[in-house]
């Protein structure tokens, strides 16, 4: 990785003032926030969290100084919380540290995931699969692993860039299995809801196979000592972080029972809960029995598997509730479990083109949080913006009335 001597410059001092917000008695006081909501203690507010990935082409250019292609990305990686912080002043930390993600992998059953894209953010994938009588011949065993060697070289790059004045670490974070986000990257949706019916005994082969693959991987690393633990400020999956009391912090050469687990099953939403119980759930649970704690869902509804599926994983700490869920009914089922009631808020509040805010229907929206989670430990995650209008006041805008809802409805 080359870097000229201009982007490093511009690299160094923006990690001095990443280190200052870091430090900054509000970034401290919201830590001590976030370690009290991990905890077995009620917390003393909701957490909201804004999801930058998805708009913030919309935010980051602006920001950004550096030439090179190399120091470009590590530029935006760093700027995403400071913008998080610094311009929509949500509960996002800003880390006194540069985080590397381990770089893994896992390929389900050795078919590498082709896709067509459209110029926008659409895109398509292209099946192998189409009836399993005919082409199950193709499932191979899964390929995965832990890349040590290319993890290592970009701790090491970053290091050198400005390691003397931010520390960079390797980090963990929830470790992920969706199977039937798998199932359908090889296989069109259609198809696959066909093969539950006419070919449910090769269905369910082919999602025994898949679970026993992650299963053989999590084992695998277990047994390398390569796991790494997270119980603190890490990216759990769907806008989300690690942090509990429940874990182990930072620990290379974990246990799984010492780790999070992510899992979703958004492909099935339009199944009954009956089949999601009797054809898919059981795979999902031997996964999750393995680990420590599990946070469930994406944007699928969890209220009607709930009953019979999801009620019963006993290390279930975090479940989705998104805008197509039955509010009320998760948050009579949430109330004093200490499972947190995560809400997804629309999109379409915050994600519109235009840049103004539509001030009542934001309010409205998480009074009705409020009253359904009265009760719950309640987190929200606004996920899946994609824009803004070119306006970053008008999300701080957001959280300010997002927090006022919610002290209103409660």
């Amino acid at each position: 990785m080359q870097i000229e001597k201009k982007d490093r410059q511009i690299l160094r001092e923006l990690a001095k003032y990443q280190l200052e917000l870091a430090s900054s008695e509000r970034n401290q006081k919201l830590y001590a926030e976030w370690m009290r909501y991990g905890s077995s203690k009620l917390p003393e507010r909701s957490m909201i969290r804004i999801e930058i990935e998805t708009f913030e082409n919309e935010v980051l250019p602006g920001m950004m100084k550096c030439e090179g292609e190399a120091a470009r990305r590590i530029e935006r990686r760093m700027l995403r919380p400071i913008a998080n912080f610094t311009l929509f002043e949500d509960d996002t930390l800003v880390p006194a540290y540069y985080p590397v993600l381990d770089h893994l992998y896992f390929v389900p059953f050795g078919l590498e995931v082709k896709r067509k894209v459209t110029d926008g953010v659409g895109h398509h994938f292209i099946p192998y699969l189409h009836e399993l009588e005919e082409d199950d011949h193709l499932l191979g065993p899964s390929r995965f692993g832990l890349d040590a060697e290319s993890t290592e070289k970009e701790i090491e790059e970053a290091q050198e860039v400005f390691g003397d004045i931010l520390p960079v670490k390797a980090e963990g974070d929830c470790y992920v299995s969706c199977l039937t986000q798998d199932i359908v990257h090889i296989m069109n949706m259609d198809d696959m809801y066909v093969s539950m019916i006419d070919e449910e005994d090769r269905f369910n082969d082919m999602m025994t196979r898949l679970a026993d693959d992650y299963i053989a991987w999590f084992e695998s690393m277990e047994a390398a000592g390569q796991m790494l633990s997270s119980a603190r400020m890490q990216h759990l999956y769907q806008g989300s972080y690690c942090f509990t009391d429940e874990l182990k912090d930072d620990i290379r050469g974990a246990k799984l029972k010492d780790c999070w687990l992510f899992m979703d099953s958004q492909e099935t939403s339009g199944i009954s809960p009956d089949m999601y119980r009797d054809l898919i759930f059981p795979h999902y649970k031997r996964i999750m029995d393995r680990f420590g704690l599990v946070s469930y869902g994406c944007c699928e509804a969890s209220h009607p598997i709930w009953a019979d599926c999801l009620s019963r994983i006993e290390n279930l700490r975090k479940v989705s509730v998104s805008p197509w869920c039955d509010e009320e009914y998760m948050g009579e089922r949430l109330q004093g479990t200490g499972i947190t009631f995560l809400r997804k808020p629309p999109a379409t509040i915050l994600g519109m083109s235009t840049p103004e805010l539509d001030e009542e229907e934001t309010l409205r929206c998480f009074r009705k949080t409020a009253r359904a989670a009265k009760g719950c430990k309640l987190e929200i995650a606004q996920r899946d913006v994609y824009q803004i209008g070119h306006n970053p006041e008008k999300v701080r805008m957001y959280v300010e009335l997002a927090r006022r809802g919610l002290e209103e409805g409660m």
